[in-house]
């Protein structure tokens, strides 16, 4: 009986390997679940950066995000039997809506793990599919074990989400995209969590050109194949921290690692604060939803040295971001950047004196879009009440004229932390 394990699995995976003609036979076999993704030439991001950076827009497969490449080809390499016997893997949402196409297609069950703290977009489309869902665990990690324990009491076929190599050789298939729209590509970036999106990407890469330079991203809170690699052994991280939900994973795979240590340049880790940034990037300058782990490759951008003039490529994984995490991407992006700040003043409580602020921010092109006016700061409100506003503006440089703005009209105002 195979077992199968989150740390990597026993099934034979290892003699299995990621070859051209796999890489091309994937491909052949993707088409039927996937939406063309050409590459997007982005002019805000090339001159930021001196190269020529595309998008490989991944966010817009029909499920949202390219697992259903690695889902479908494991699926479709299955015998009818494996097939029969239901499906079942773990998934913090992307894989999971993989899988469930699949199953779909070939009129199977499956049945998904997902962890509590998956968004809902994520839970509600995977339900859509078909798929049975149950939620358990806070992590990645947490849910891939009881899927185990699921599939072993109920006799389920179980598809790792990234410690596959055929799976891995599914999620392949993007660089094979990217190198036939793109001959001349020097950098290819792909987000890393558990590995198997960059392992098929950057050993499809090499084999095809060996001076294709490959660069996994991963956020700074879960960076657990840059630990496995500055070990040389796969590493467990004690517990994750990040906004990127769908690479939050302790423990990188056992099978994909070698090929991880064999084929990729280096490993980039962004903050969760980069991705906010990113986000908004994204929305304003190419009208474009990424969720926080399909950000990664676009935040990493501002880390790599020498692409001045290079032909770069990021994969942008996914894009199933709730709206509600939308909103607070948003908020927090433009306080971030200073577009919204918020300053307290002191002002006598008698008429005409809340006029007097609003004339110096107007003065200065200032936009308040919110007032909190406290009375009882003092006991002695004719002298002195509070007034907090929450000021739209430009940038930095508007913050500071509206902030001197107020100081002229005569108020000592106080930066306090914004909000929205």
């Amino acid at each position: 009986m195979n077992r199968f394990y989150c740390r990597g699995h026993e099934n034979g995976e290892m003699k299995i390997m990621m070859t051209r003609d796999k890489f091309e036979e994937a491909s052949k076999k993707v088409l039927k679940v996937t939406n063309p993704t050409p590459l997007m030439h982005s002019g805000f991001l090339s001159d930021r950066t001196g190269a020529n950076v595309y998008l490989k827009p991944e966010n817009m497969q029909k499920t949202g995000a390219y697992k259903v490449r690695g889902a479908y080809y494991k699926i479709s390499t299955m015998s009818d039997e494996d097939r029969q016997k239901g499906l079942i893997t773990a998934s913090a949402g992307n894989h999971a809506q993989g899988v469930a196409y699949a199953a779909k297609i070939y009129g199977v069950k499956a049945v998904i793990v997902m962890p509590t703290t998956t968004p809902l977009i994520k839970v509600n489309r995977t339900k859509n599919l078909g798929a049975e869902v149950v939620l358990h665990g806070d992590v990645y990690d947490e849910a891939c074990e009881y899927a185990i324990k699921l599939a072993e009491e109920k006799g389920y076929t179980f598809i790792h989400p990234f410690d596959d190599l055929t799976v891995a050789t599914g999620q392949g298939t993007i660089a094979m995209e990217i190198i036939k729209e793109l001959p001349t590509v020097d950098v290819i970036l792909a987000p890393v969590g558990g590995g198997g999106l960059l392992s098929g990407v950057a050993t499809c890469a090499k084999i095809i050109n060996p001076n294709i330079r490959v660069v996994g991203v991963e956020p700074a809170g879960a960076a657990c194949m840059k630990a496995s690699l500055r070990t040389g052994n796969v590493t467990t991280l004690p517990t994750v921290d990040t906004i990127a939900d769908g690479t939050a994973v302790k423990t990188p795979g056992a099978n994909i690692f070698p090929f991880i240590q064999k084929n990729v340049d280096e490993i980039v880790t962004v903050d969760d604060s980069e991705l906010i940034a990113a986000f908004l990037d994204m929305v304003e300058n190419h009208k474009m939803i990424a969720e926080n782990s399909g950000l990664l490759t676009v935040a990493a951008l501002n880390h790599l040295e020498d692409i001045k003039g290079k032909n770069v490529v990021s994969i942008i994984s996914g894009g199933n971001m709730d709206v509600i995490t939308m909103s607070s991407m948003i908020q927090n992006g433009l306080i971030e950047r200073e577009r919204v700040f918020t300053v307290s003043v002191m002002l006598p409580d008698k008429p005409g004196a809340l006029v007097s602020v609003a004339t110096a921010v107007a003065g200065a092109n200032g936009n308040i879009i919110r007032l909190e006016h406290n009375q009882f700061v003092s006991v002695n409100r004719k002298k002195a009440v509070e007034l907090v506003i929450t000021i739209e503006t430009d940038g930095h440089e508007h913050k500071e004229q509206i902030v001197n703005a107020l100081v002229k009209a005569g108020f000592a105002p106080k930066l306090v932390s914004a909000k929205l």
